[in-house]
C-alpha cells in the first residue's frame, strides 16, 4: 500500500481508481471556466475539490470564497450572494458587496445550491451569463470575473423535475459535473487517509503513534462510514486521545464494523446496479426519460419501468 504521500493530489489523499478519476477532472475542469457541479454525499470533501479545482486554474492568485445556502435565511439569500445598498430593506444600514464581489478575480464555492430559492435562481443564471450583478435595491449593475463551483448532497435533476429549481439553471451548472464517491467504495483508502489523521492528530498533540494494528485497519475497511472522511476524522481524533500505546487498535476507534451491509444474492446485487445507473443517467439528463435512455441504448419504456418500480417502492404500505 502506498503512503499518504505517495497517494496525494494536492491537499487530497486517495490511491483508488475512482479517485484517480476525479483527479483527472479536476485537472480537466481547472484549465476551463465553466461554473463546475460537485455532488456526493455528507463528508466526501466536497469543498476540498473546489478548493484543488481554484489551486490548479488561472483564479488560483485571487480569494477562494464560499457561501453555504443551506445555513442562510431565504430572505437574505440575494443580499448575501450579490450584495445590498443602503437602504434597500430594514437593517441595511450600509451599502455592502456579496460574495460575488468579494469572489471578484477568484473562485465563489456554494455549497448546498439546491437550497437556493426560486426568487435568486434567475438572478444568479443572470450572474454567469452576463458574468455580472445587481446589489438589492440598486439598478446598477456591477461586473464580476468571478469562477463559480457548486456543490449538493441532492439529486438536483429530482429538484428541477419537483419545480424547486430552475432547467435553464441546472443545465448552466452541469457543464463540468463531478460525483465524489462515498468512502465506503474507496477500498484502503480510508487507510491512507486515517494514517495522515492520525500523524496530524499526534503532531497536535505532542504524541508518537507508528500506526493502526491490523485488527483496526480491518475494522475501518469494513466499516459503512455513513459520514464519510468527516465521520472519520472524528473517529480518528477520539482513539487518538484514548489509545495507550503507540499504535491504534480497534478497541481505540469505538466504531461497531458489523453495521456494513449483508451480502446479497448476485441477482439482487445486478438489479441495485442497474437501477443505480438509470438513476445516474437520469441526473445527468434532468430527468428527461428519452435523453436518458438513448444515452444508455435502450428503450425509453425501460427508463419508464424503472420510475414505476421506483414509485411502488416509496409507496407505503396501507
Amino acid at each position: 500500500m502506498p503512503s499518504f504521500l505517495q497517494a496525494r493530489f494536492g491537499s487530497i489523499i486517495g490511491d483508488c481508481a475512482l479517485m484517480h478519476d476525479i483527479y483527472r477532472k479536476v485537472s480537466k475542469a481547472a484549465a476551463f471556466r465553466a461554473p463546475i457541479l460537485v455532488t456526493g454525499e455528507h463528508g466526501t470533501g466536497k469543498e476540498l475539490v473546489a478548493r484543488e479545482v481554484h489551486q490548479r486554474s488561472n483564479h488560483h492568485k485571487g480569494p477562494f470564497v464560499t457561501v453555504n445556502c443551506g445555513s442562510i435565511p431565504e430572505n437574505l439569500m440575494e443580499s448575501e450572494l450579490f450584495g445590498h445598498v443602503r437602504g434597500a430593506f430594514t437593517g441595511a444600514l450600509f451599502t455592502r458587496g456579496g460574495k460575488f464581489q468579494s469572489a471578484h478575480q477568484g473562485t465563489l464555492f456554494i455549497d448546498e445550491i439546491a437550497d437556493i430559492p426560486l426568487s435568486v435562481q434567475a438572478k444568479l443564471l443572470t450572474a454567469i451569463s452576463d458574468k455580472a450583478v445587481i446589489k438589492v435595491g440598486d439598478t446598477r449593475t456591477e461586473a464580476v470575473d468571478v469562477r463559480l463551483i457548486v456543490a449538493t448532497t441532492r439529486n438536483l435533476a429530482l429538484v428541477v423535475r419537483s419545480g424547486l429549481f430552475r432547467e435553464d439553471l441546472y443545465y448552466a451548472l452541469t457543464t463540468f459535473p463531478m460525483n465524489l464517491p462515498p468512502l465506503r467504495d474507496r477500498g484502503n483508502d480510508v487507510i491512507l487517509i486515517a494514517n495522515f489523521l492520525l500523524q496530524k492528530q499526534a503532531h497536535l498533540a505532542k504524541k508518537h503513534f507508528i500506526g493502526l494494528t491490523e485488527s483496526a485497519q480491518n475494522a475501518l475497511i469494513n466499516y459503512s462510514w455513513s459520514g464519510n472522511i468527516r465521520e472519520l476524522e472524528n473517529v480518528v481524533s477520539r482513539a487518538a486521545m484514548l489509545a495507550q500505546g503507540d499504535r491504534i487498535d480497534v478497541g481505540d476507534l469505538s466504531i461497531n464494523a458489523a453495521t456494513d451491509e449483508a451480502i446479497v444474492p448476485l441477482s439482487e446485487a445486478v438489479e441495485r446496479f442497474r437501477h443505480a445507473y438509470i438513476h445516474n443517467s437520469l441526473e445527468r439528463n434532468a430527468g428527461n426519460r428519452t435523453r436518458a435512455a438513448k444515452e444508455l441504448g435502450i428503450d425509453p419504456r425501460t427508463i419508464f419501468r424503472h420510475l414505476e418500480q421506483q414509485k411502488r417502492a416509496e409507496t407505503p404500505a396501507t
